[in-house]
């Protein structure tokens, strides 16, 4: 395990394991040696505790916890109770080691959305095309996109029409048509065809390097927890020292100052944060929930918000057959046109002709016939022969140019699909429409009952997604979420986020999207969908949900409330002990050996109260409700 651990991380672990043994041998006084073994805890663990705290002290005036549990260490040396400053030191580096291990964490997001940006572009200049460095590329260029090629920069399409993957950029589930005149941005995908398209923005201006500096700026903002014991660290040493100090005056005995110092040392409250959090973390991943920043659950526990996206959060993030309406002036069945549809998209690339084919399979457990002949027209559809008759499957456009009439009936059952948010694809046989199919992301079964039980938690819910505001309100409405923020860009979502914190409204961000990264990065915590989500949107949250099942988001809400007691009751208990522990040390009950001892017995307490979240679960009561 030692060789995955960074370098601070090794040495720590390294002392750990060489000072456990010393200080065993050291208190039970094993074989004669020259040297107290304590010293190797001491040089290994106690040197760099008492290093940091006068770096801090000198440089910043930082009063940390580490202070007084320096002062403790030089005070014991300096009356000979070696044993007593070893094991001090100990504690204090293991309680180090688990606060490091879980409060820091790597984040490689930022790298990945570097990695989205084409390092390539092909420019025409003097009517021949040369491929350049994607950063050469200067405002008014043309630039070439050919099929399954990222777009390098941000402009408008100058001639052709294809169909562009931008979830990257708003979440969208479906690519969407361009054609002439419309605009693509920067790190979207062209799927079909090859277009020209005009430079409008360049290098820092594209769309792909603003969303990087967000995610940067973001994560650059979002100050870190500051730990129990260090938070209360100066009243803890002024109390401490104050303490030593009026004892040796009323006692003269330096034995019980020093005894003071040491039962006064932090080890418990330094315990009662990262233990806490650490058996949070395994409950968590025993329900598929796992947590990378550390301090993820104590933030969890104060937001009065939570956001979410919508493709692939609290959808599936694919297209499904929602519907078939067949045209009434042609006998025909749905089950017919489903198969005629099938059979014109089988050799398709397009999601939504996927999504045919794949509600077919589904339907009839085979595969649908092969077309005679299949051509694609890309920003419009298909066109097939089937059994020696054309069939059209596409949009309005591709009609359009066909010269196929659609009637006011099935146009009528068209809008009412489209008020919906699903898209709607036409078809058509020898000239002559014969029904719709629409197509629709899905909900997530158990995402109404989940935003139910989050709302009696006393939290609210918003959606802020990338779609349309028909699909947004429609998804919304099933789900019961009564607030919507659609056609939303990633900057929009970043932004709506900072607007409710500003107000005092702590924010968690549930997404899965590369679009999303911004927001979850700026959002006080985050959570990422861990299966269907982007690699940069996990790297991005605190949180990734393993298996995409947002109802354990109820659980990870108890969870995060249910640790915060745990860590309140844990500094309770150990500042109780510590004064039992003080107030026989004053009285000359406790040397600084024992005082050591009993005071570390809190330790002990904080990880076996700690210990008790690892089988935590939520009482059931009508599914998800607490």
């Amino acid at each position: 395990m030692i060789k995955y651990l960074k370098d601070e991380e090794k040495r720590i672990v390294i002392s750990l394991i060489i000072s456990l043994p010393a200080l065993l041998s050291s208190f039970f006084h094993i074989g004669d040696l020259p040297v107290d073994p304590a010293w190797i805890a001491i040089i290994l663990c106690g040197v760099p505790i008492v290093k940091g705290a006068i770096v801090g002290l000198v440089t910043e005036f930082d009063i940390k916890a580490d202070v007084l549990v320096s002062i403790a260490l030089i005070a014991s040396v300096l009356i000979g109770e070696v044993f007593a400053a070893g094991e001090v030191a100990f504690i204090m580096a293991l309680g180090g080691y688990l606060e490091e291990r879980t409060v820091a964490r790597a984040r490689a997001g930022i790298e990945k959305l570097v990695h989205l940006t084409p390092a390539t572009a092909r420019v025409i200049r003097e009517m021949e095309e040369i491929v350049l460095p994607a950063d050469q590329v200067r405002k008014g260029d043309t630039l070439r996109v050919l099929a399954g090629e990222t777009i390098a920069v941000d402009g408008m399409i100058k001639k052709g029409r294809t169909s562009i993957d931008q979830s990257v950029m708003t979440g969208e589930s479906l690519p969407v048509d361009k054609e002439e005149g419309d605009e693509v941005f920067s790190g979207t995908v062209n799927q079909f065809g090859t277009f020209d398209m005009v430079a409008q923005k360049v290098g820092e201006d594209s769309s792909i390097q603003r969303m990087i500096r967000l995610v940067a700026s973001a994560d650059a903002g979002k100050a870190r927890i500051v730990g129990i014991a260090d938070r209360w660290a100066a009243w803890i040493v002024v109390i401490a020292l104050l303490a030593s100090v009026l004892t040796w005056l009323a006692t003269h005995e330096i034995l019980r100052s020093v005894t003071i110092l040491v039962v006064f040392c932090p080890c418990a409250l330094v315990l009662a944060t990262p233990t806490a959090i650490m058996a949070g973390i395994g409950n968590a991943a025993r329900y598929g929930i796992l947590i990378r920043e550390g301090d993820a659950l104590e933030r969890l526990a104060k937001v009065k918000r939570i956001a979410f996206d919508k493709t692939g959060t609290l959808t599936f993030g694919k297209p499904s057959v929602t519907a078939i309406h067949r045209e009434p002036s042609h006998n025909i069945e749905d089950s017919l046109l489903l198969e005629l549809a099938a059979s014109a998209e089988l050799y398709s690339e397009h999601p939504l002709g996927k999504a045919i084919v794949s509600a077919y399979k589904e339907r009839f457990n085979r595969v649908p016939e092969q077309p005679e002949e299949f051509t694609m027209e890309a920003g419009r559809g298909v066109e097939a022969q089937i059994e020696g008759k054309k069939f059209y499957a596409g949009n309005e456009a591709l009609f359009k140019e066909h010269g196929i009439g659609l009637s006011d009936e099935l146009l009528s059952a068209a809008n009412q699909e489209k008020s919906t948010g699903s898209t709607v694809i036409y078809l058509a046989q020898d000239q002559s429409a014969v029904g719709i199919i629409a197509l629709s992301d899905t909900l997530r079964p158990d995402a109404p009952e989940t935003i139910e039980a989050i709302r009696q938690t006393g939290i609210q819910t918003v959606l802020l997604t990338g779609d349309s505001l028909e699909s947004a309100s429609h998804m919304a409405q099933i789900a019961k979420i009564t607030e919507i923020k659609a056609q939303c860009l990633p900057e929009t979502k970043l932004q709506k986020i900072q607007d409710y914190q500003n107000k005092g409204e702590l924010v968690c961000m549930v997404g899965d999207g590369i679009n999303d990264a911004p927001a979850l990065k700026a959002a006080y915590v985050s959570i990422a969908m861990g299966g269907i989500g982007s690699d940069i949107a996990i790297e991005a949250a605190d949180i990734a949900l393993v298996g995409d099942d947002i109802k354990e988001i109820v659980h990870l809400l108890k969870l995060s409330k249910m640790t915060m007691k745990t860590i309140r009751f844990n500094l309770i208990a150990s500042m109780t002990l510590n004064f039992i522990a003080i107030a026989l040390a004053i009285t000359g009950f406790l040397n600084p050996v024992l005082g050591a001892l009993v005071h570390n017995a809190g330790s002990v307490a904080v990880i076996l109260l700690s210990s008790r979240l690892l089988h935590w679960r939520r009482k059931q009561s009508g599914g998800l409700h607490a």
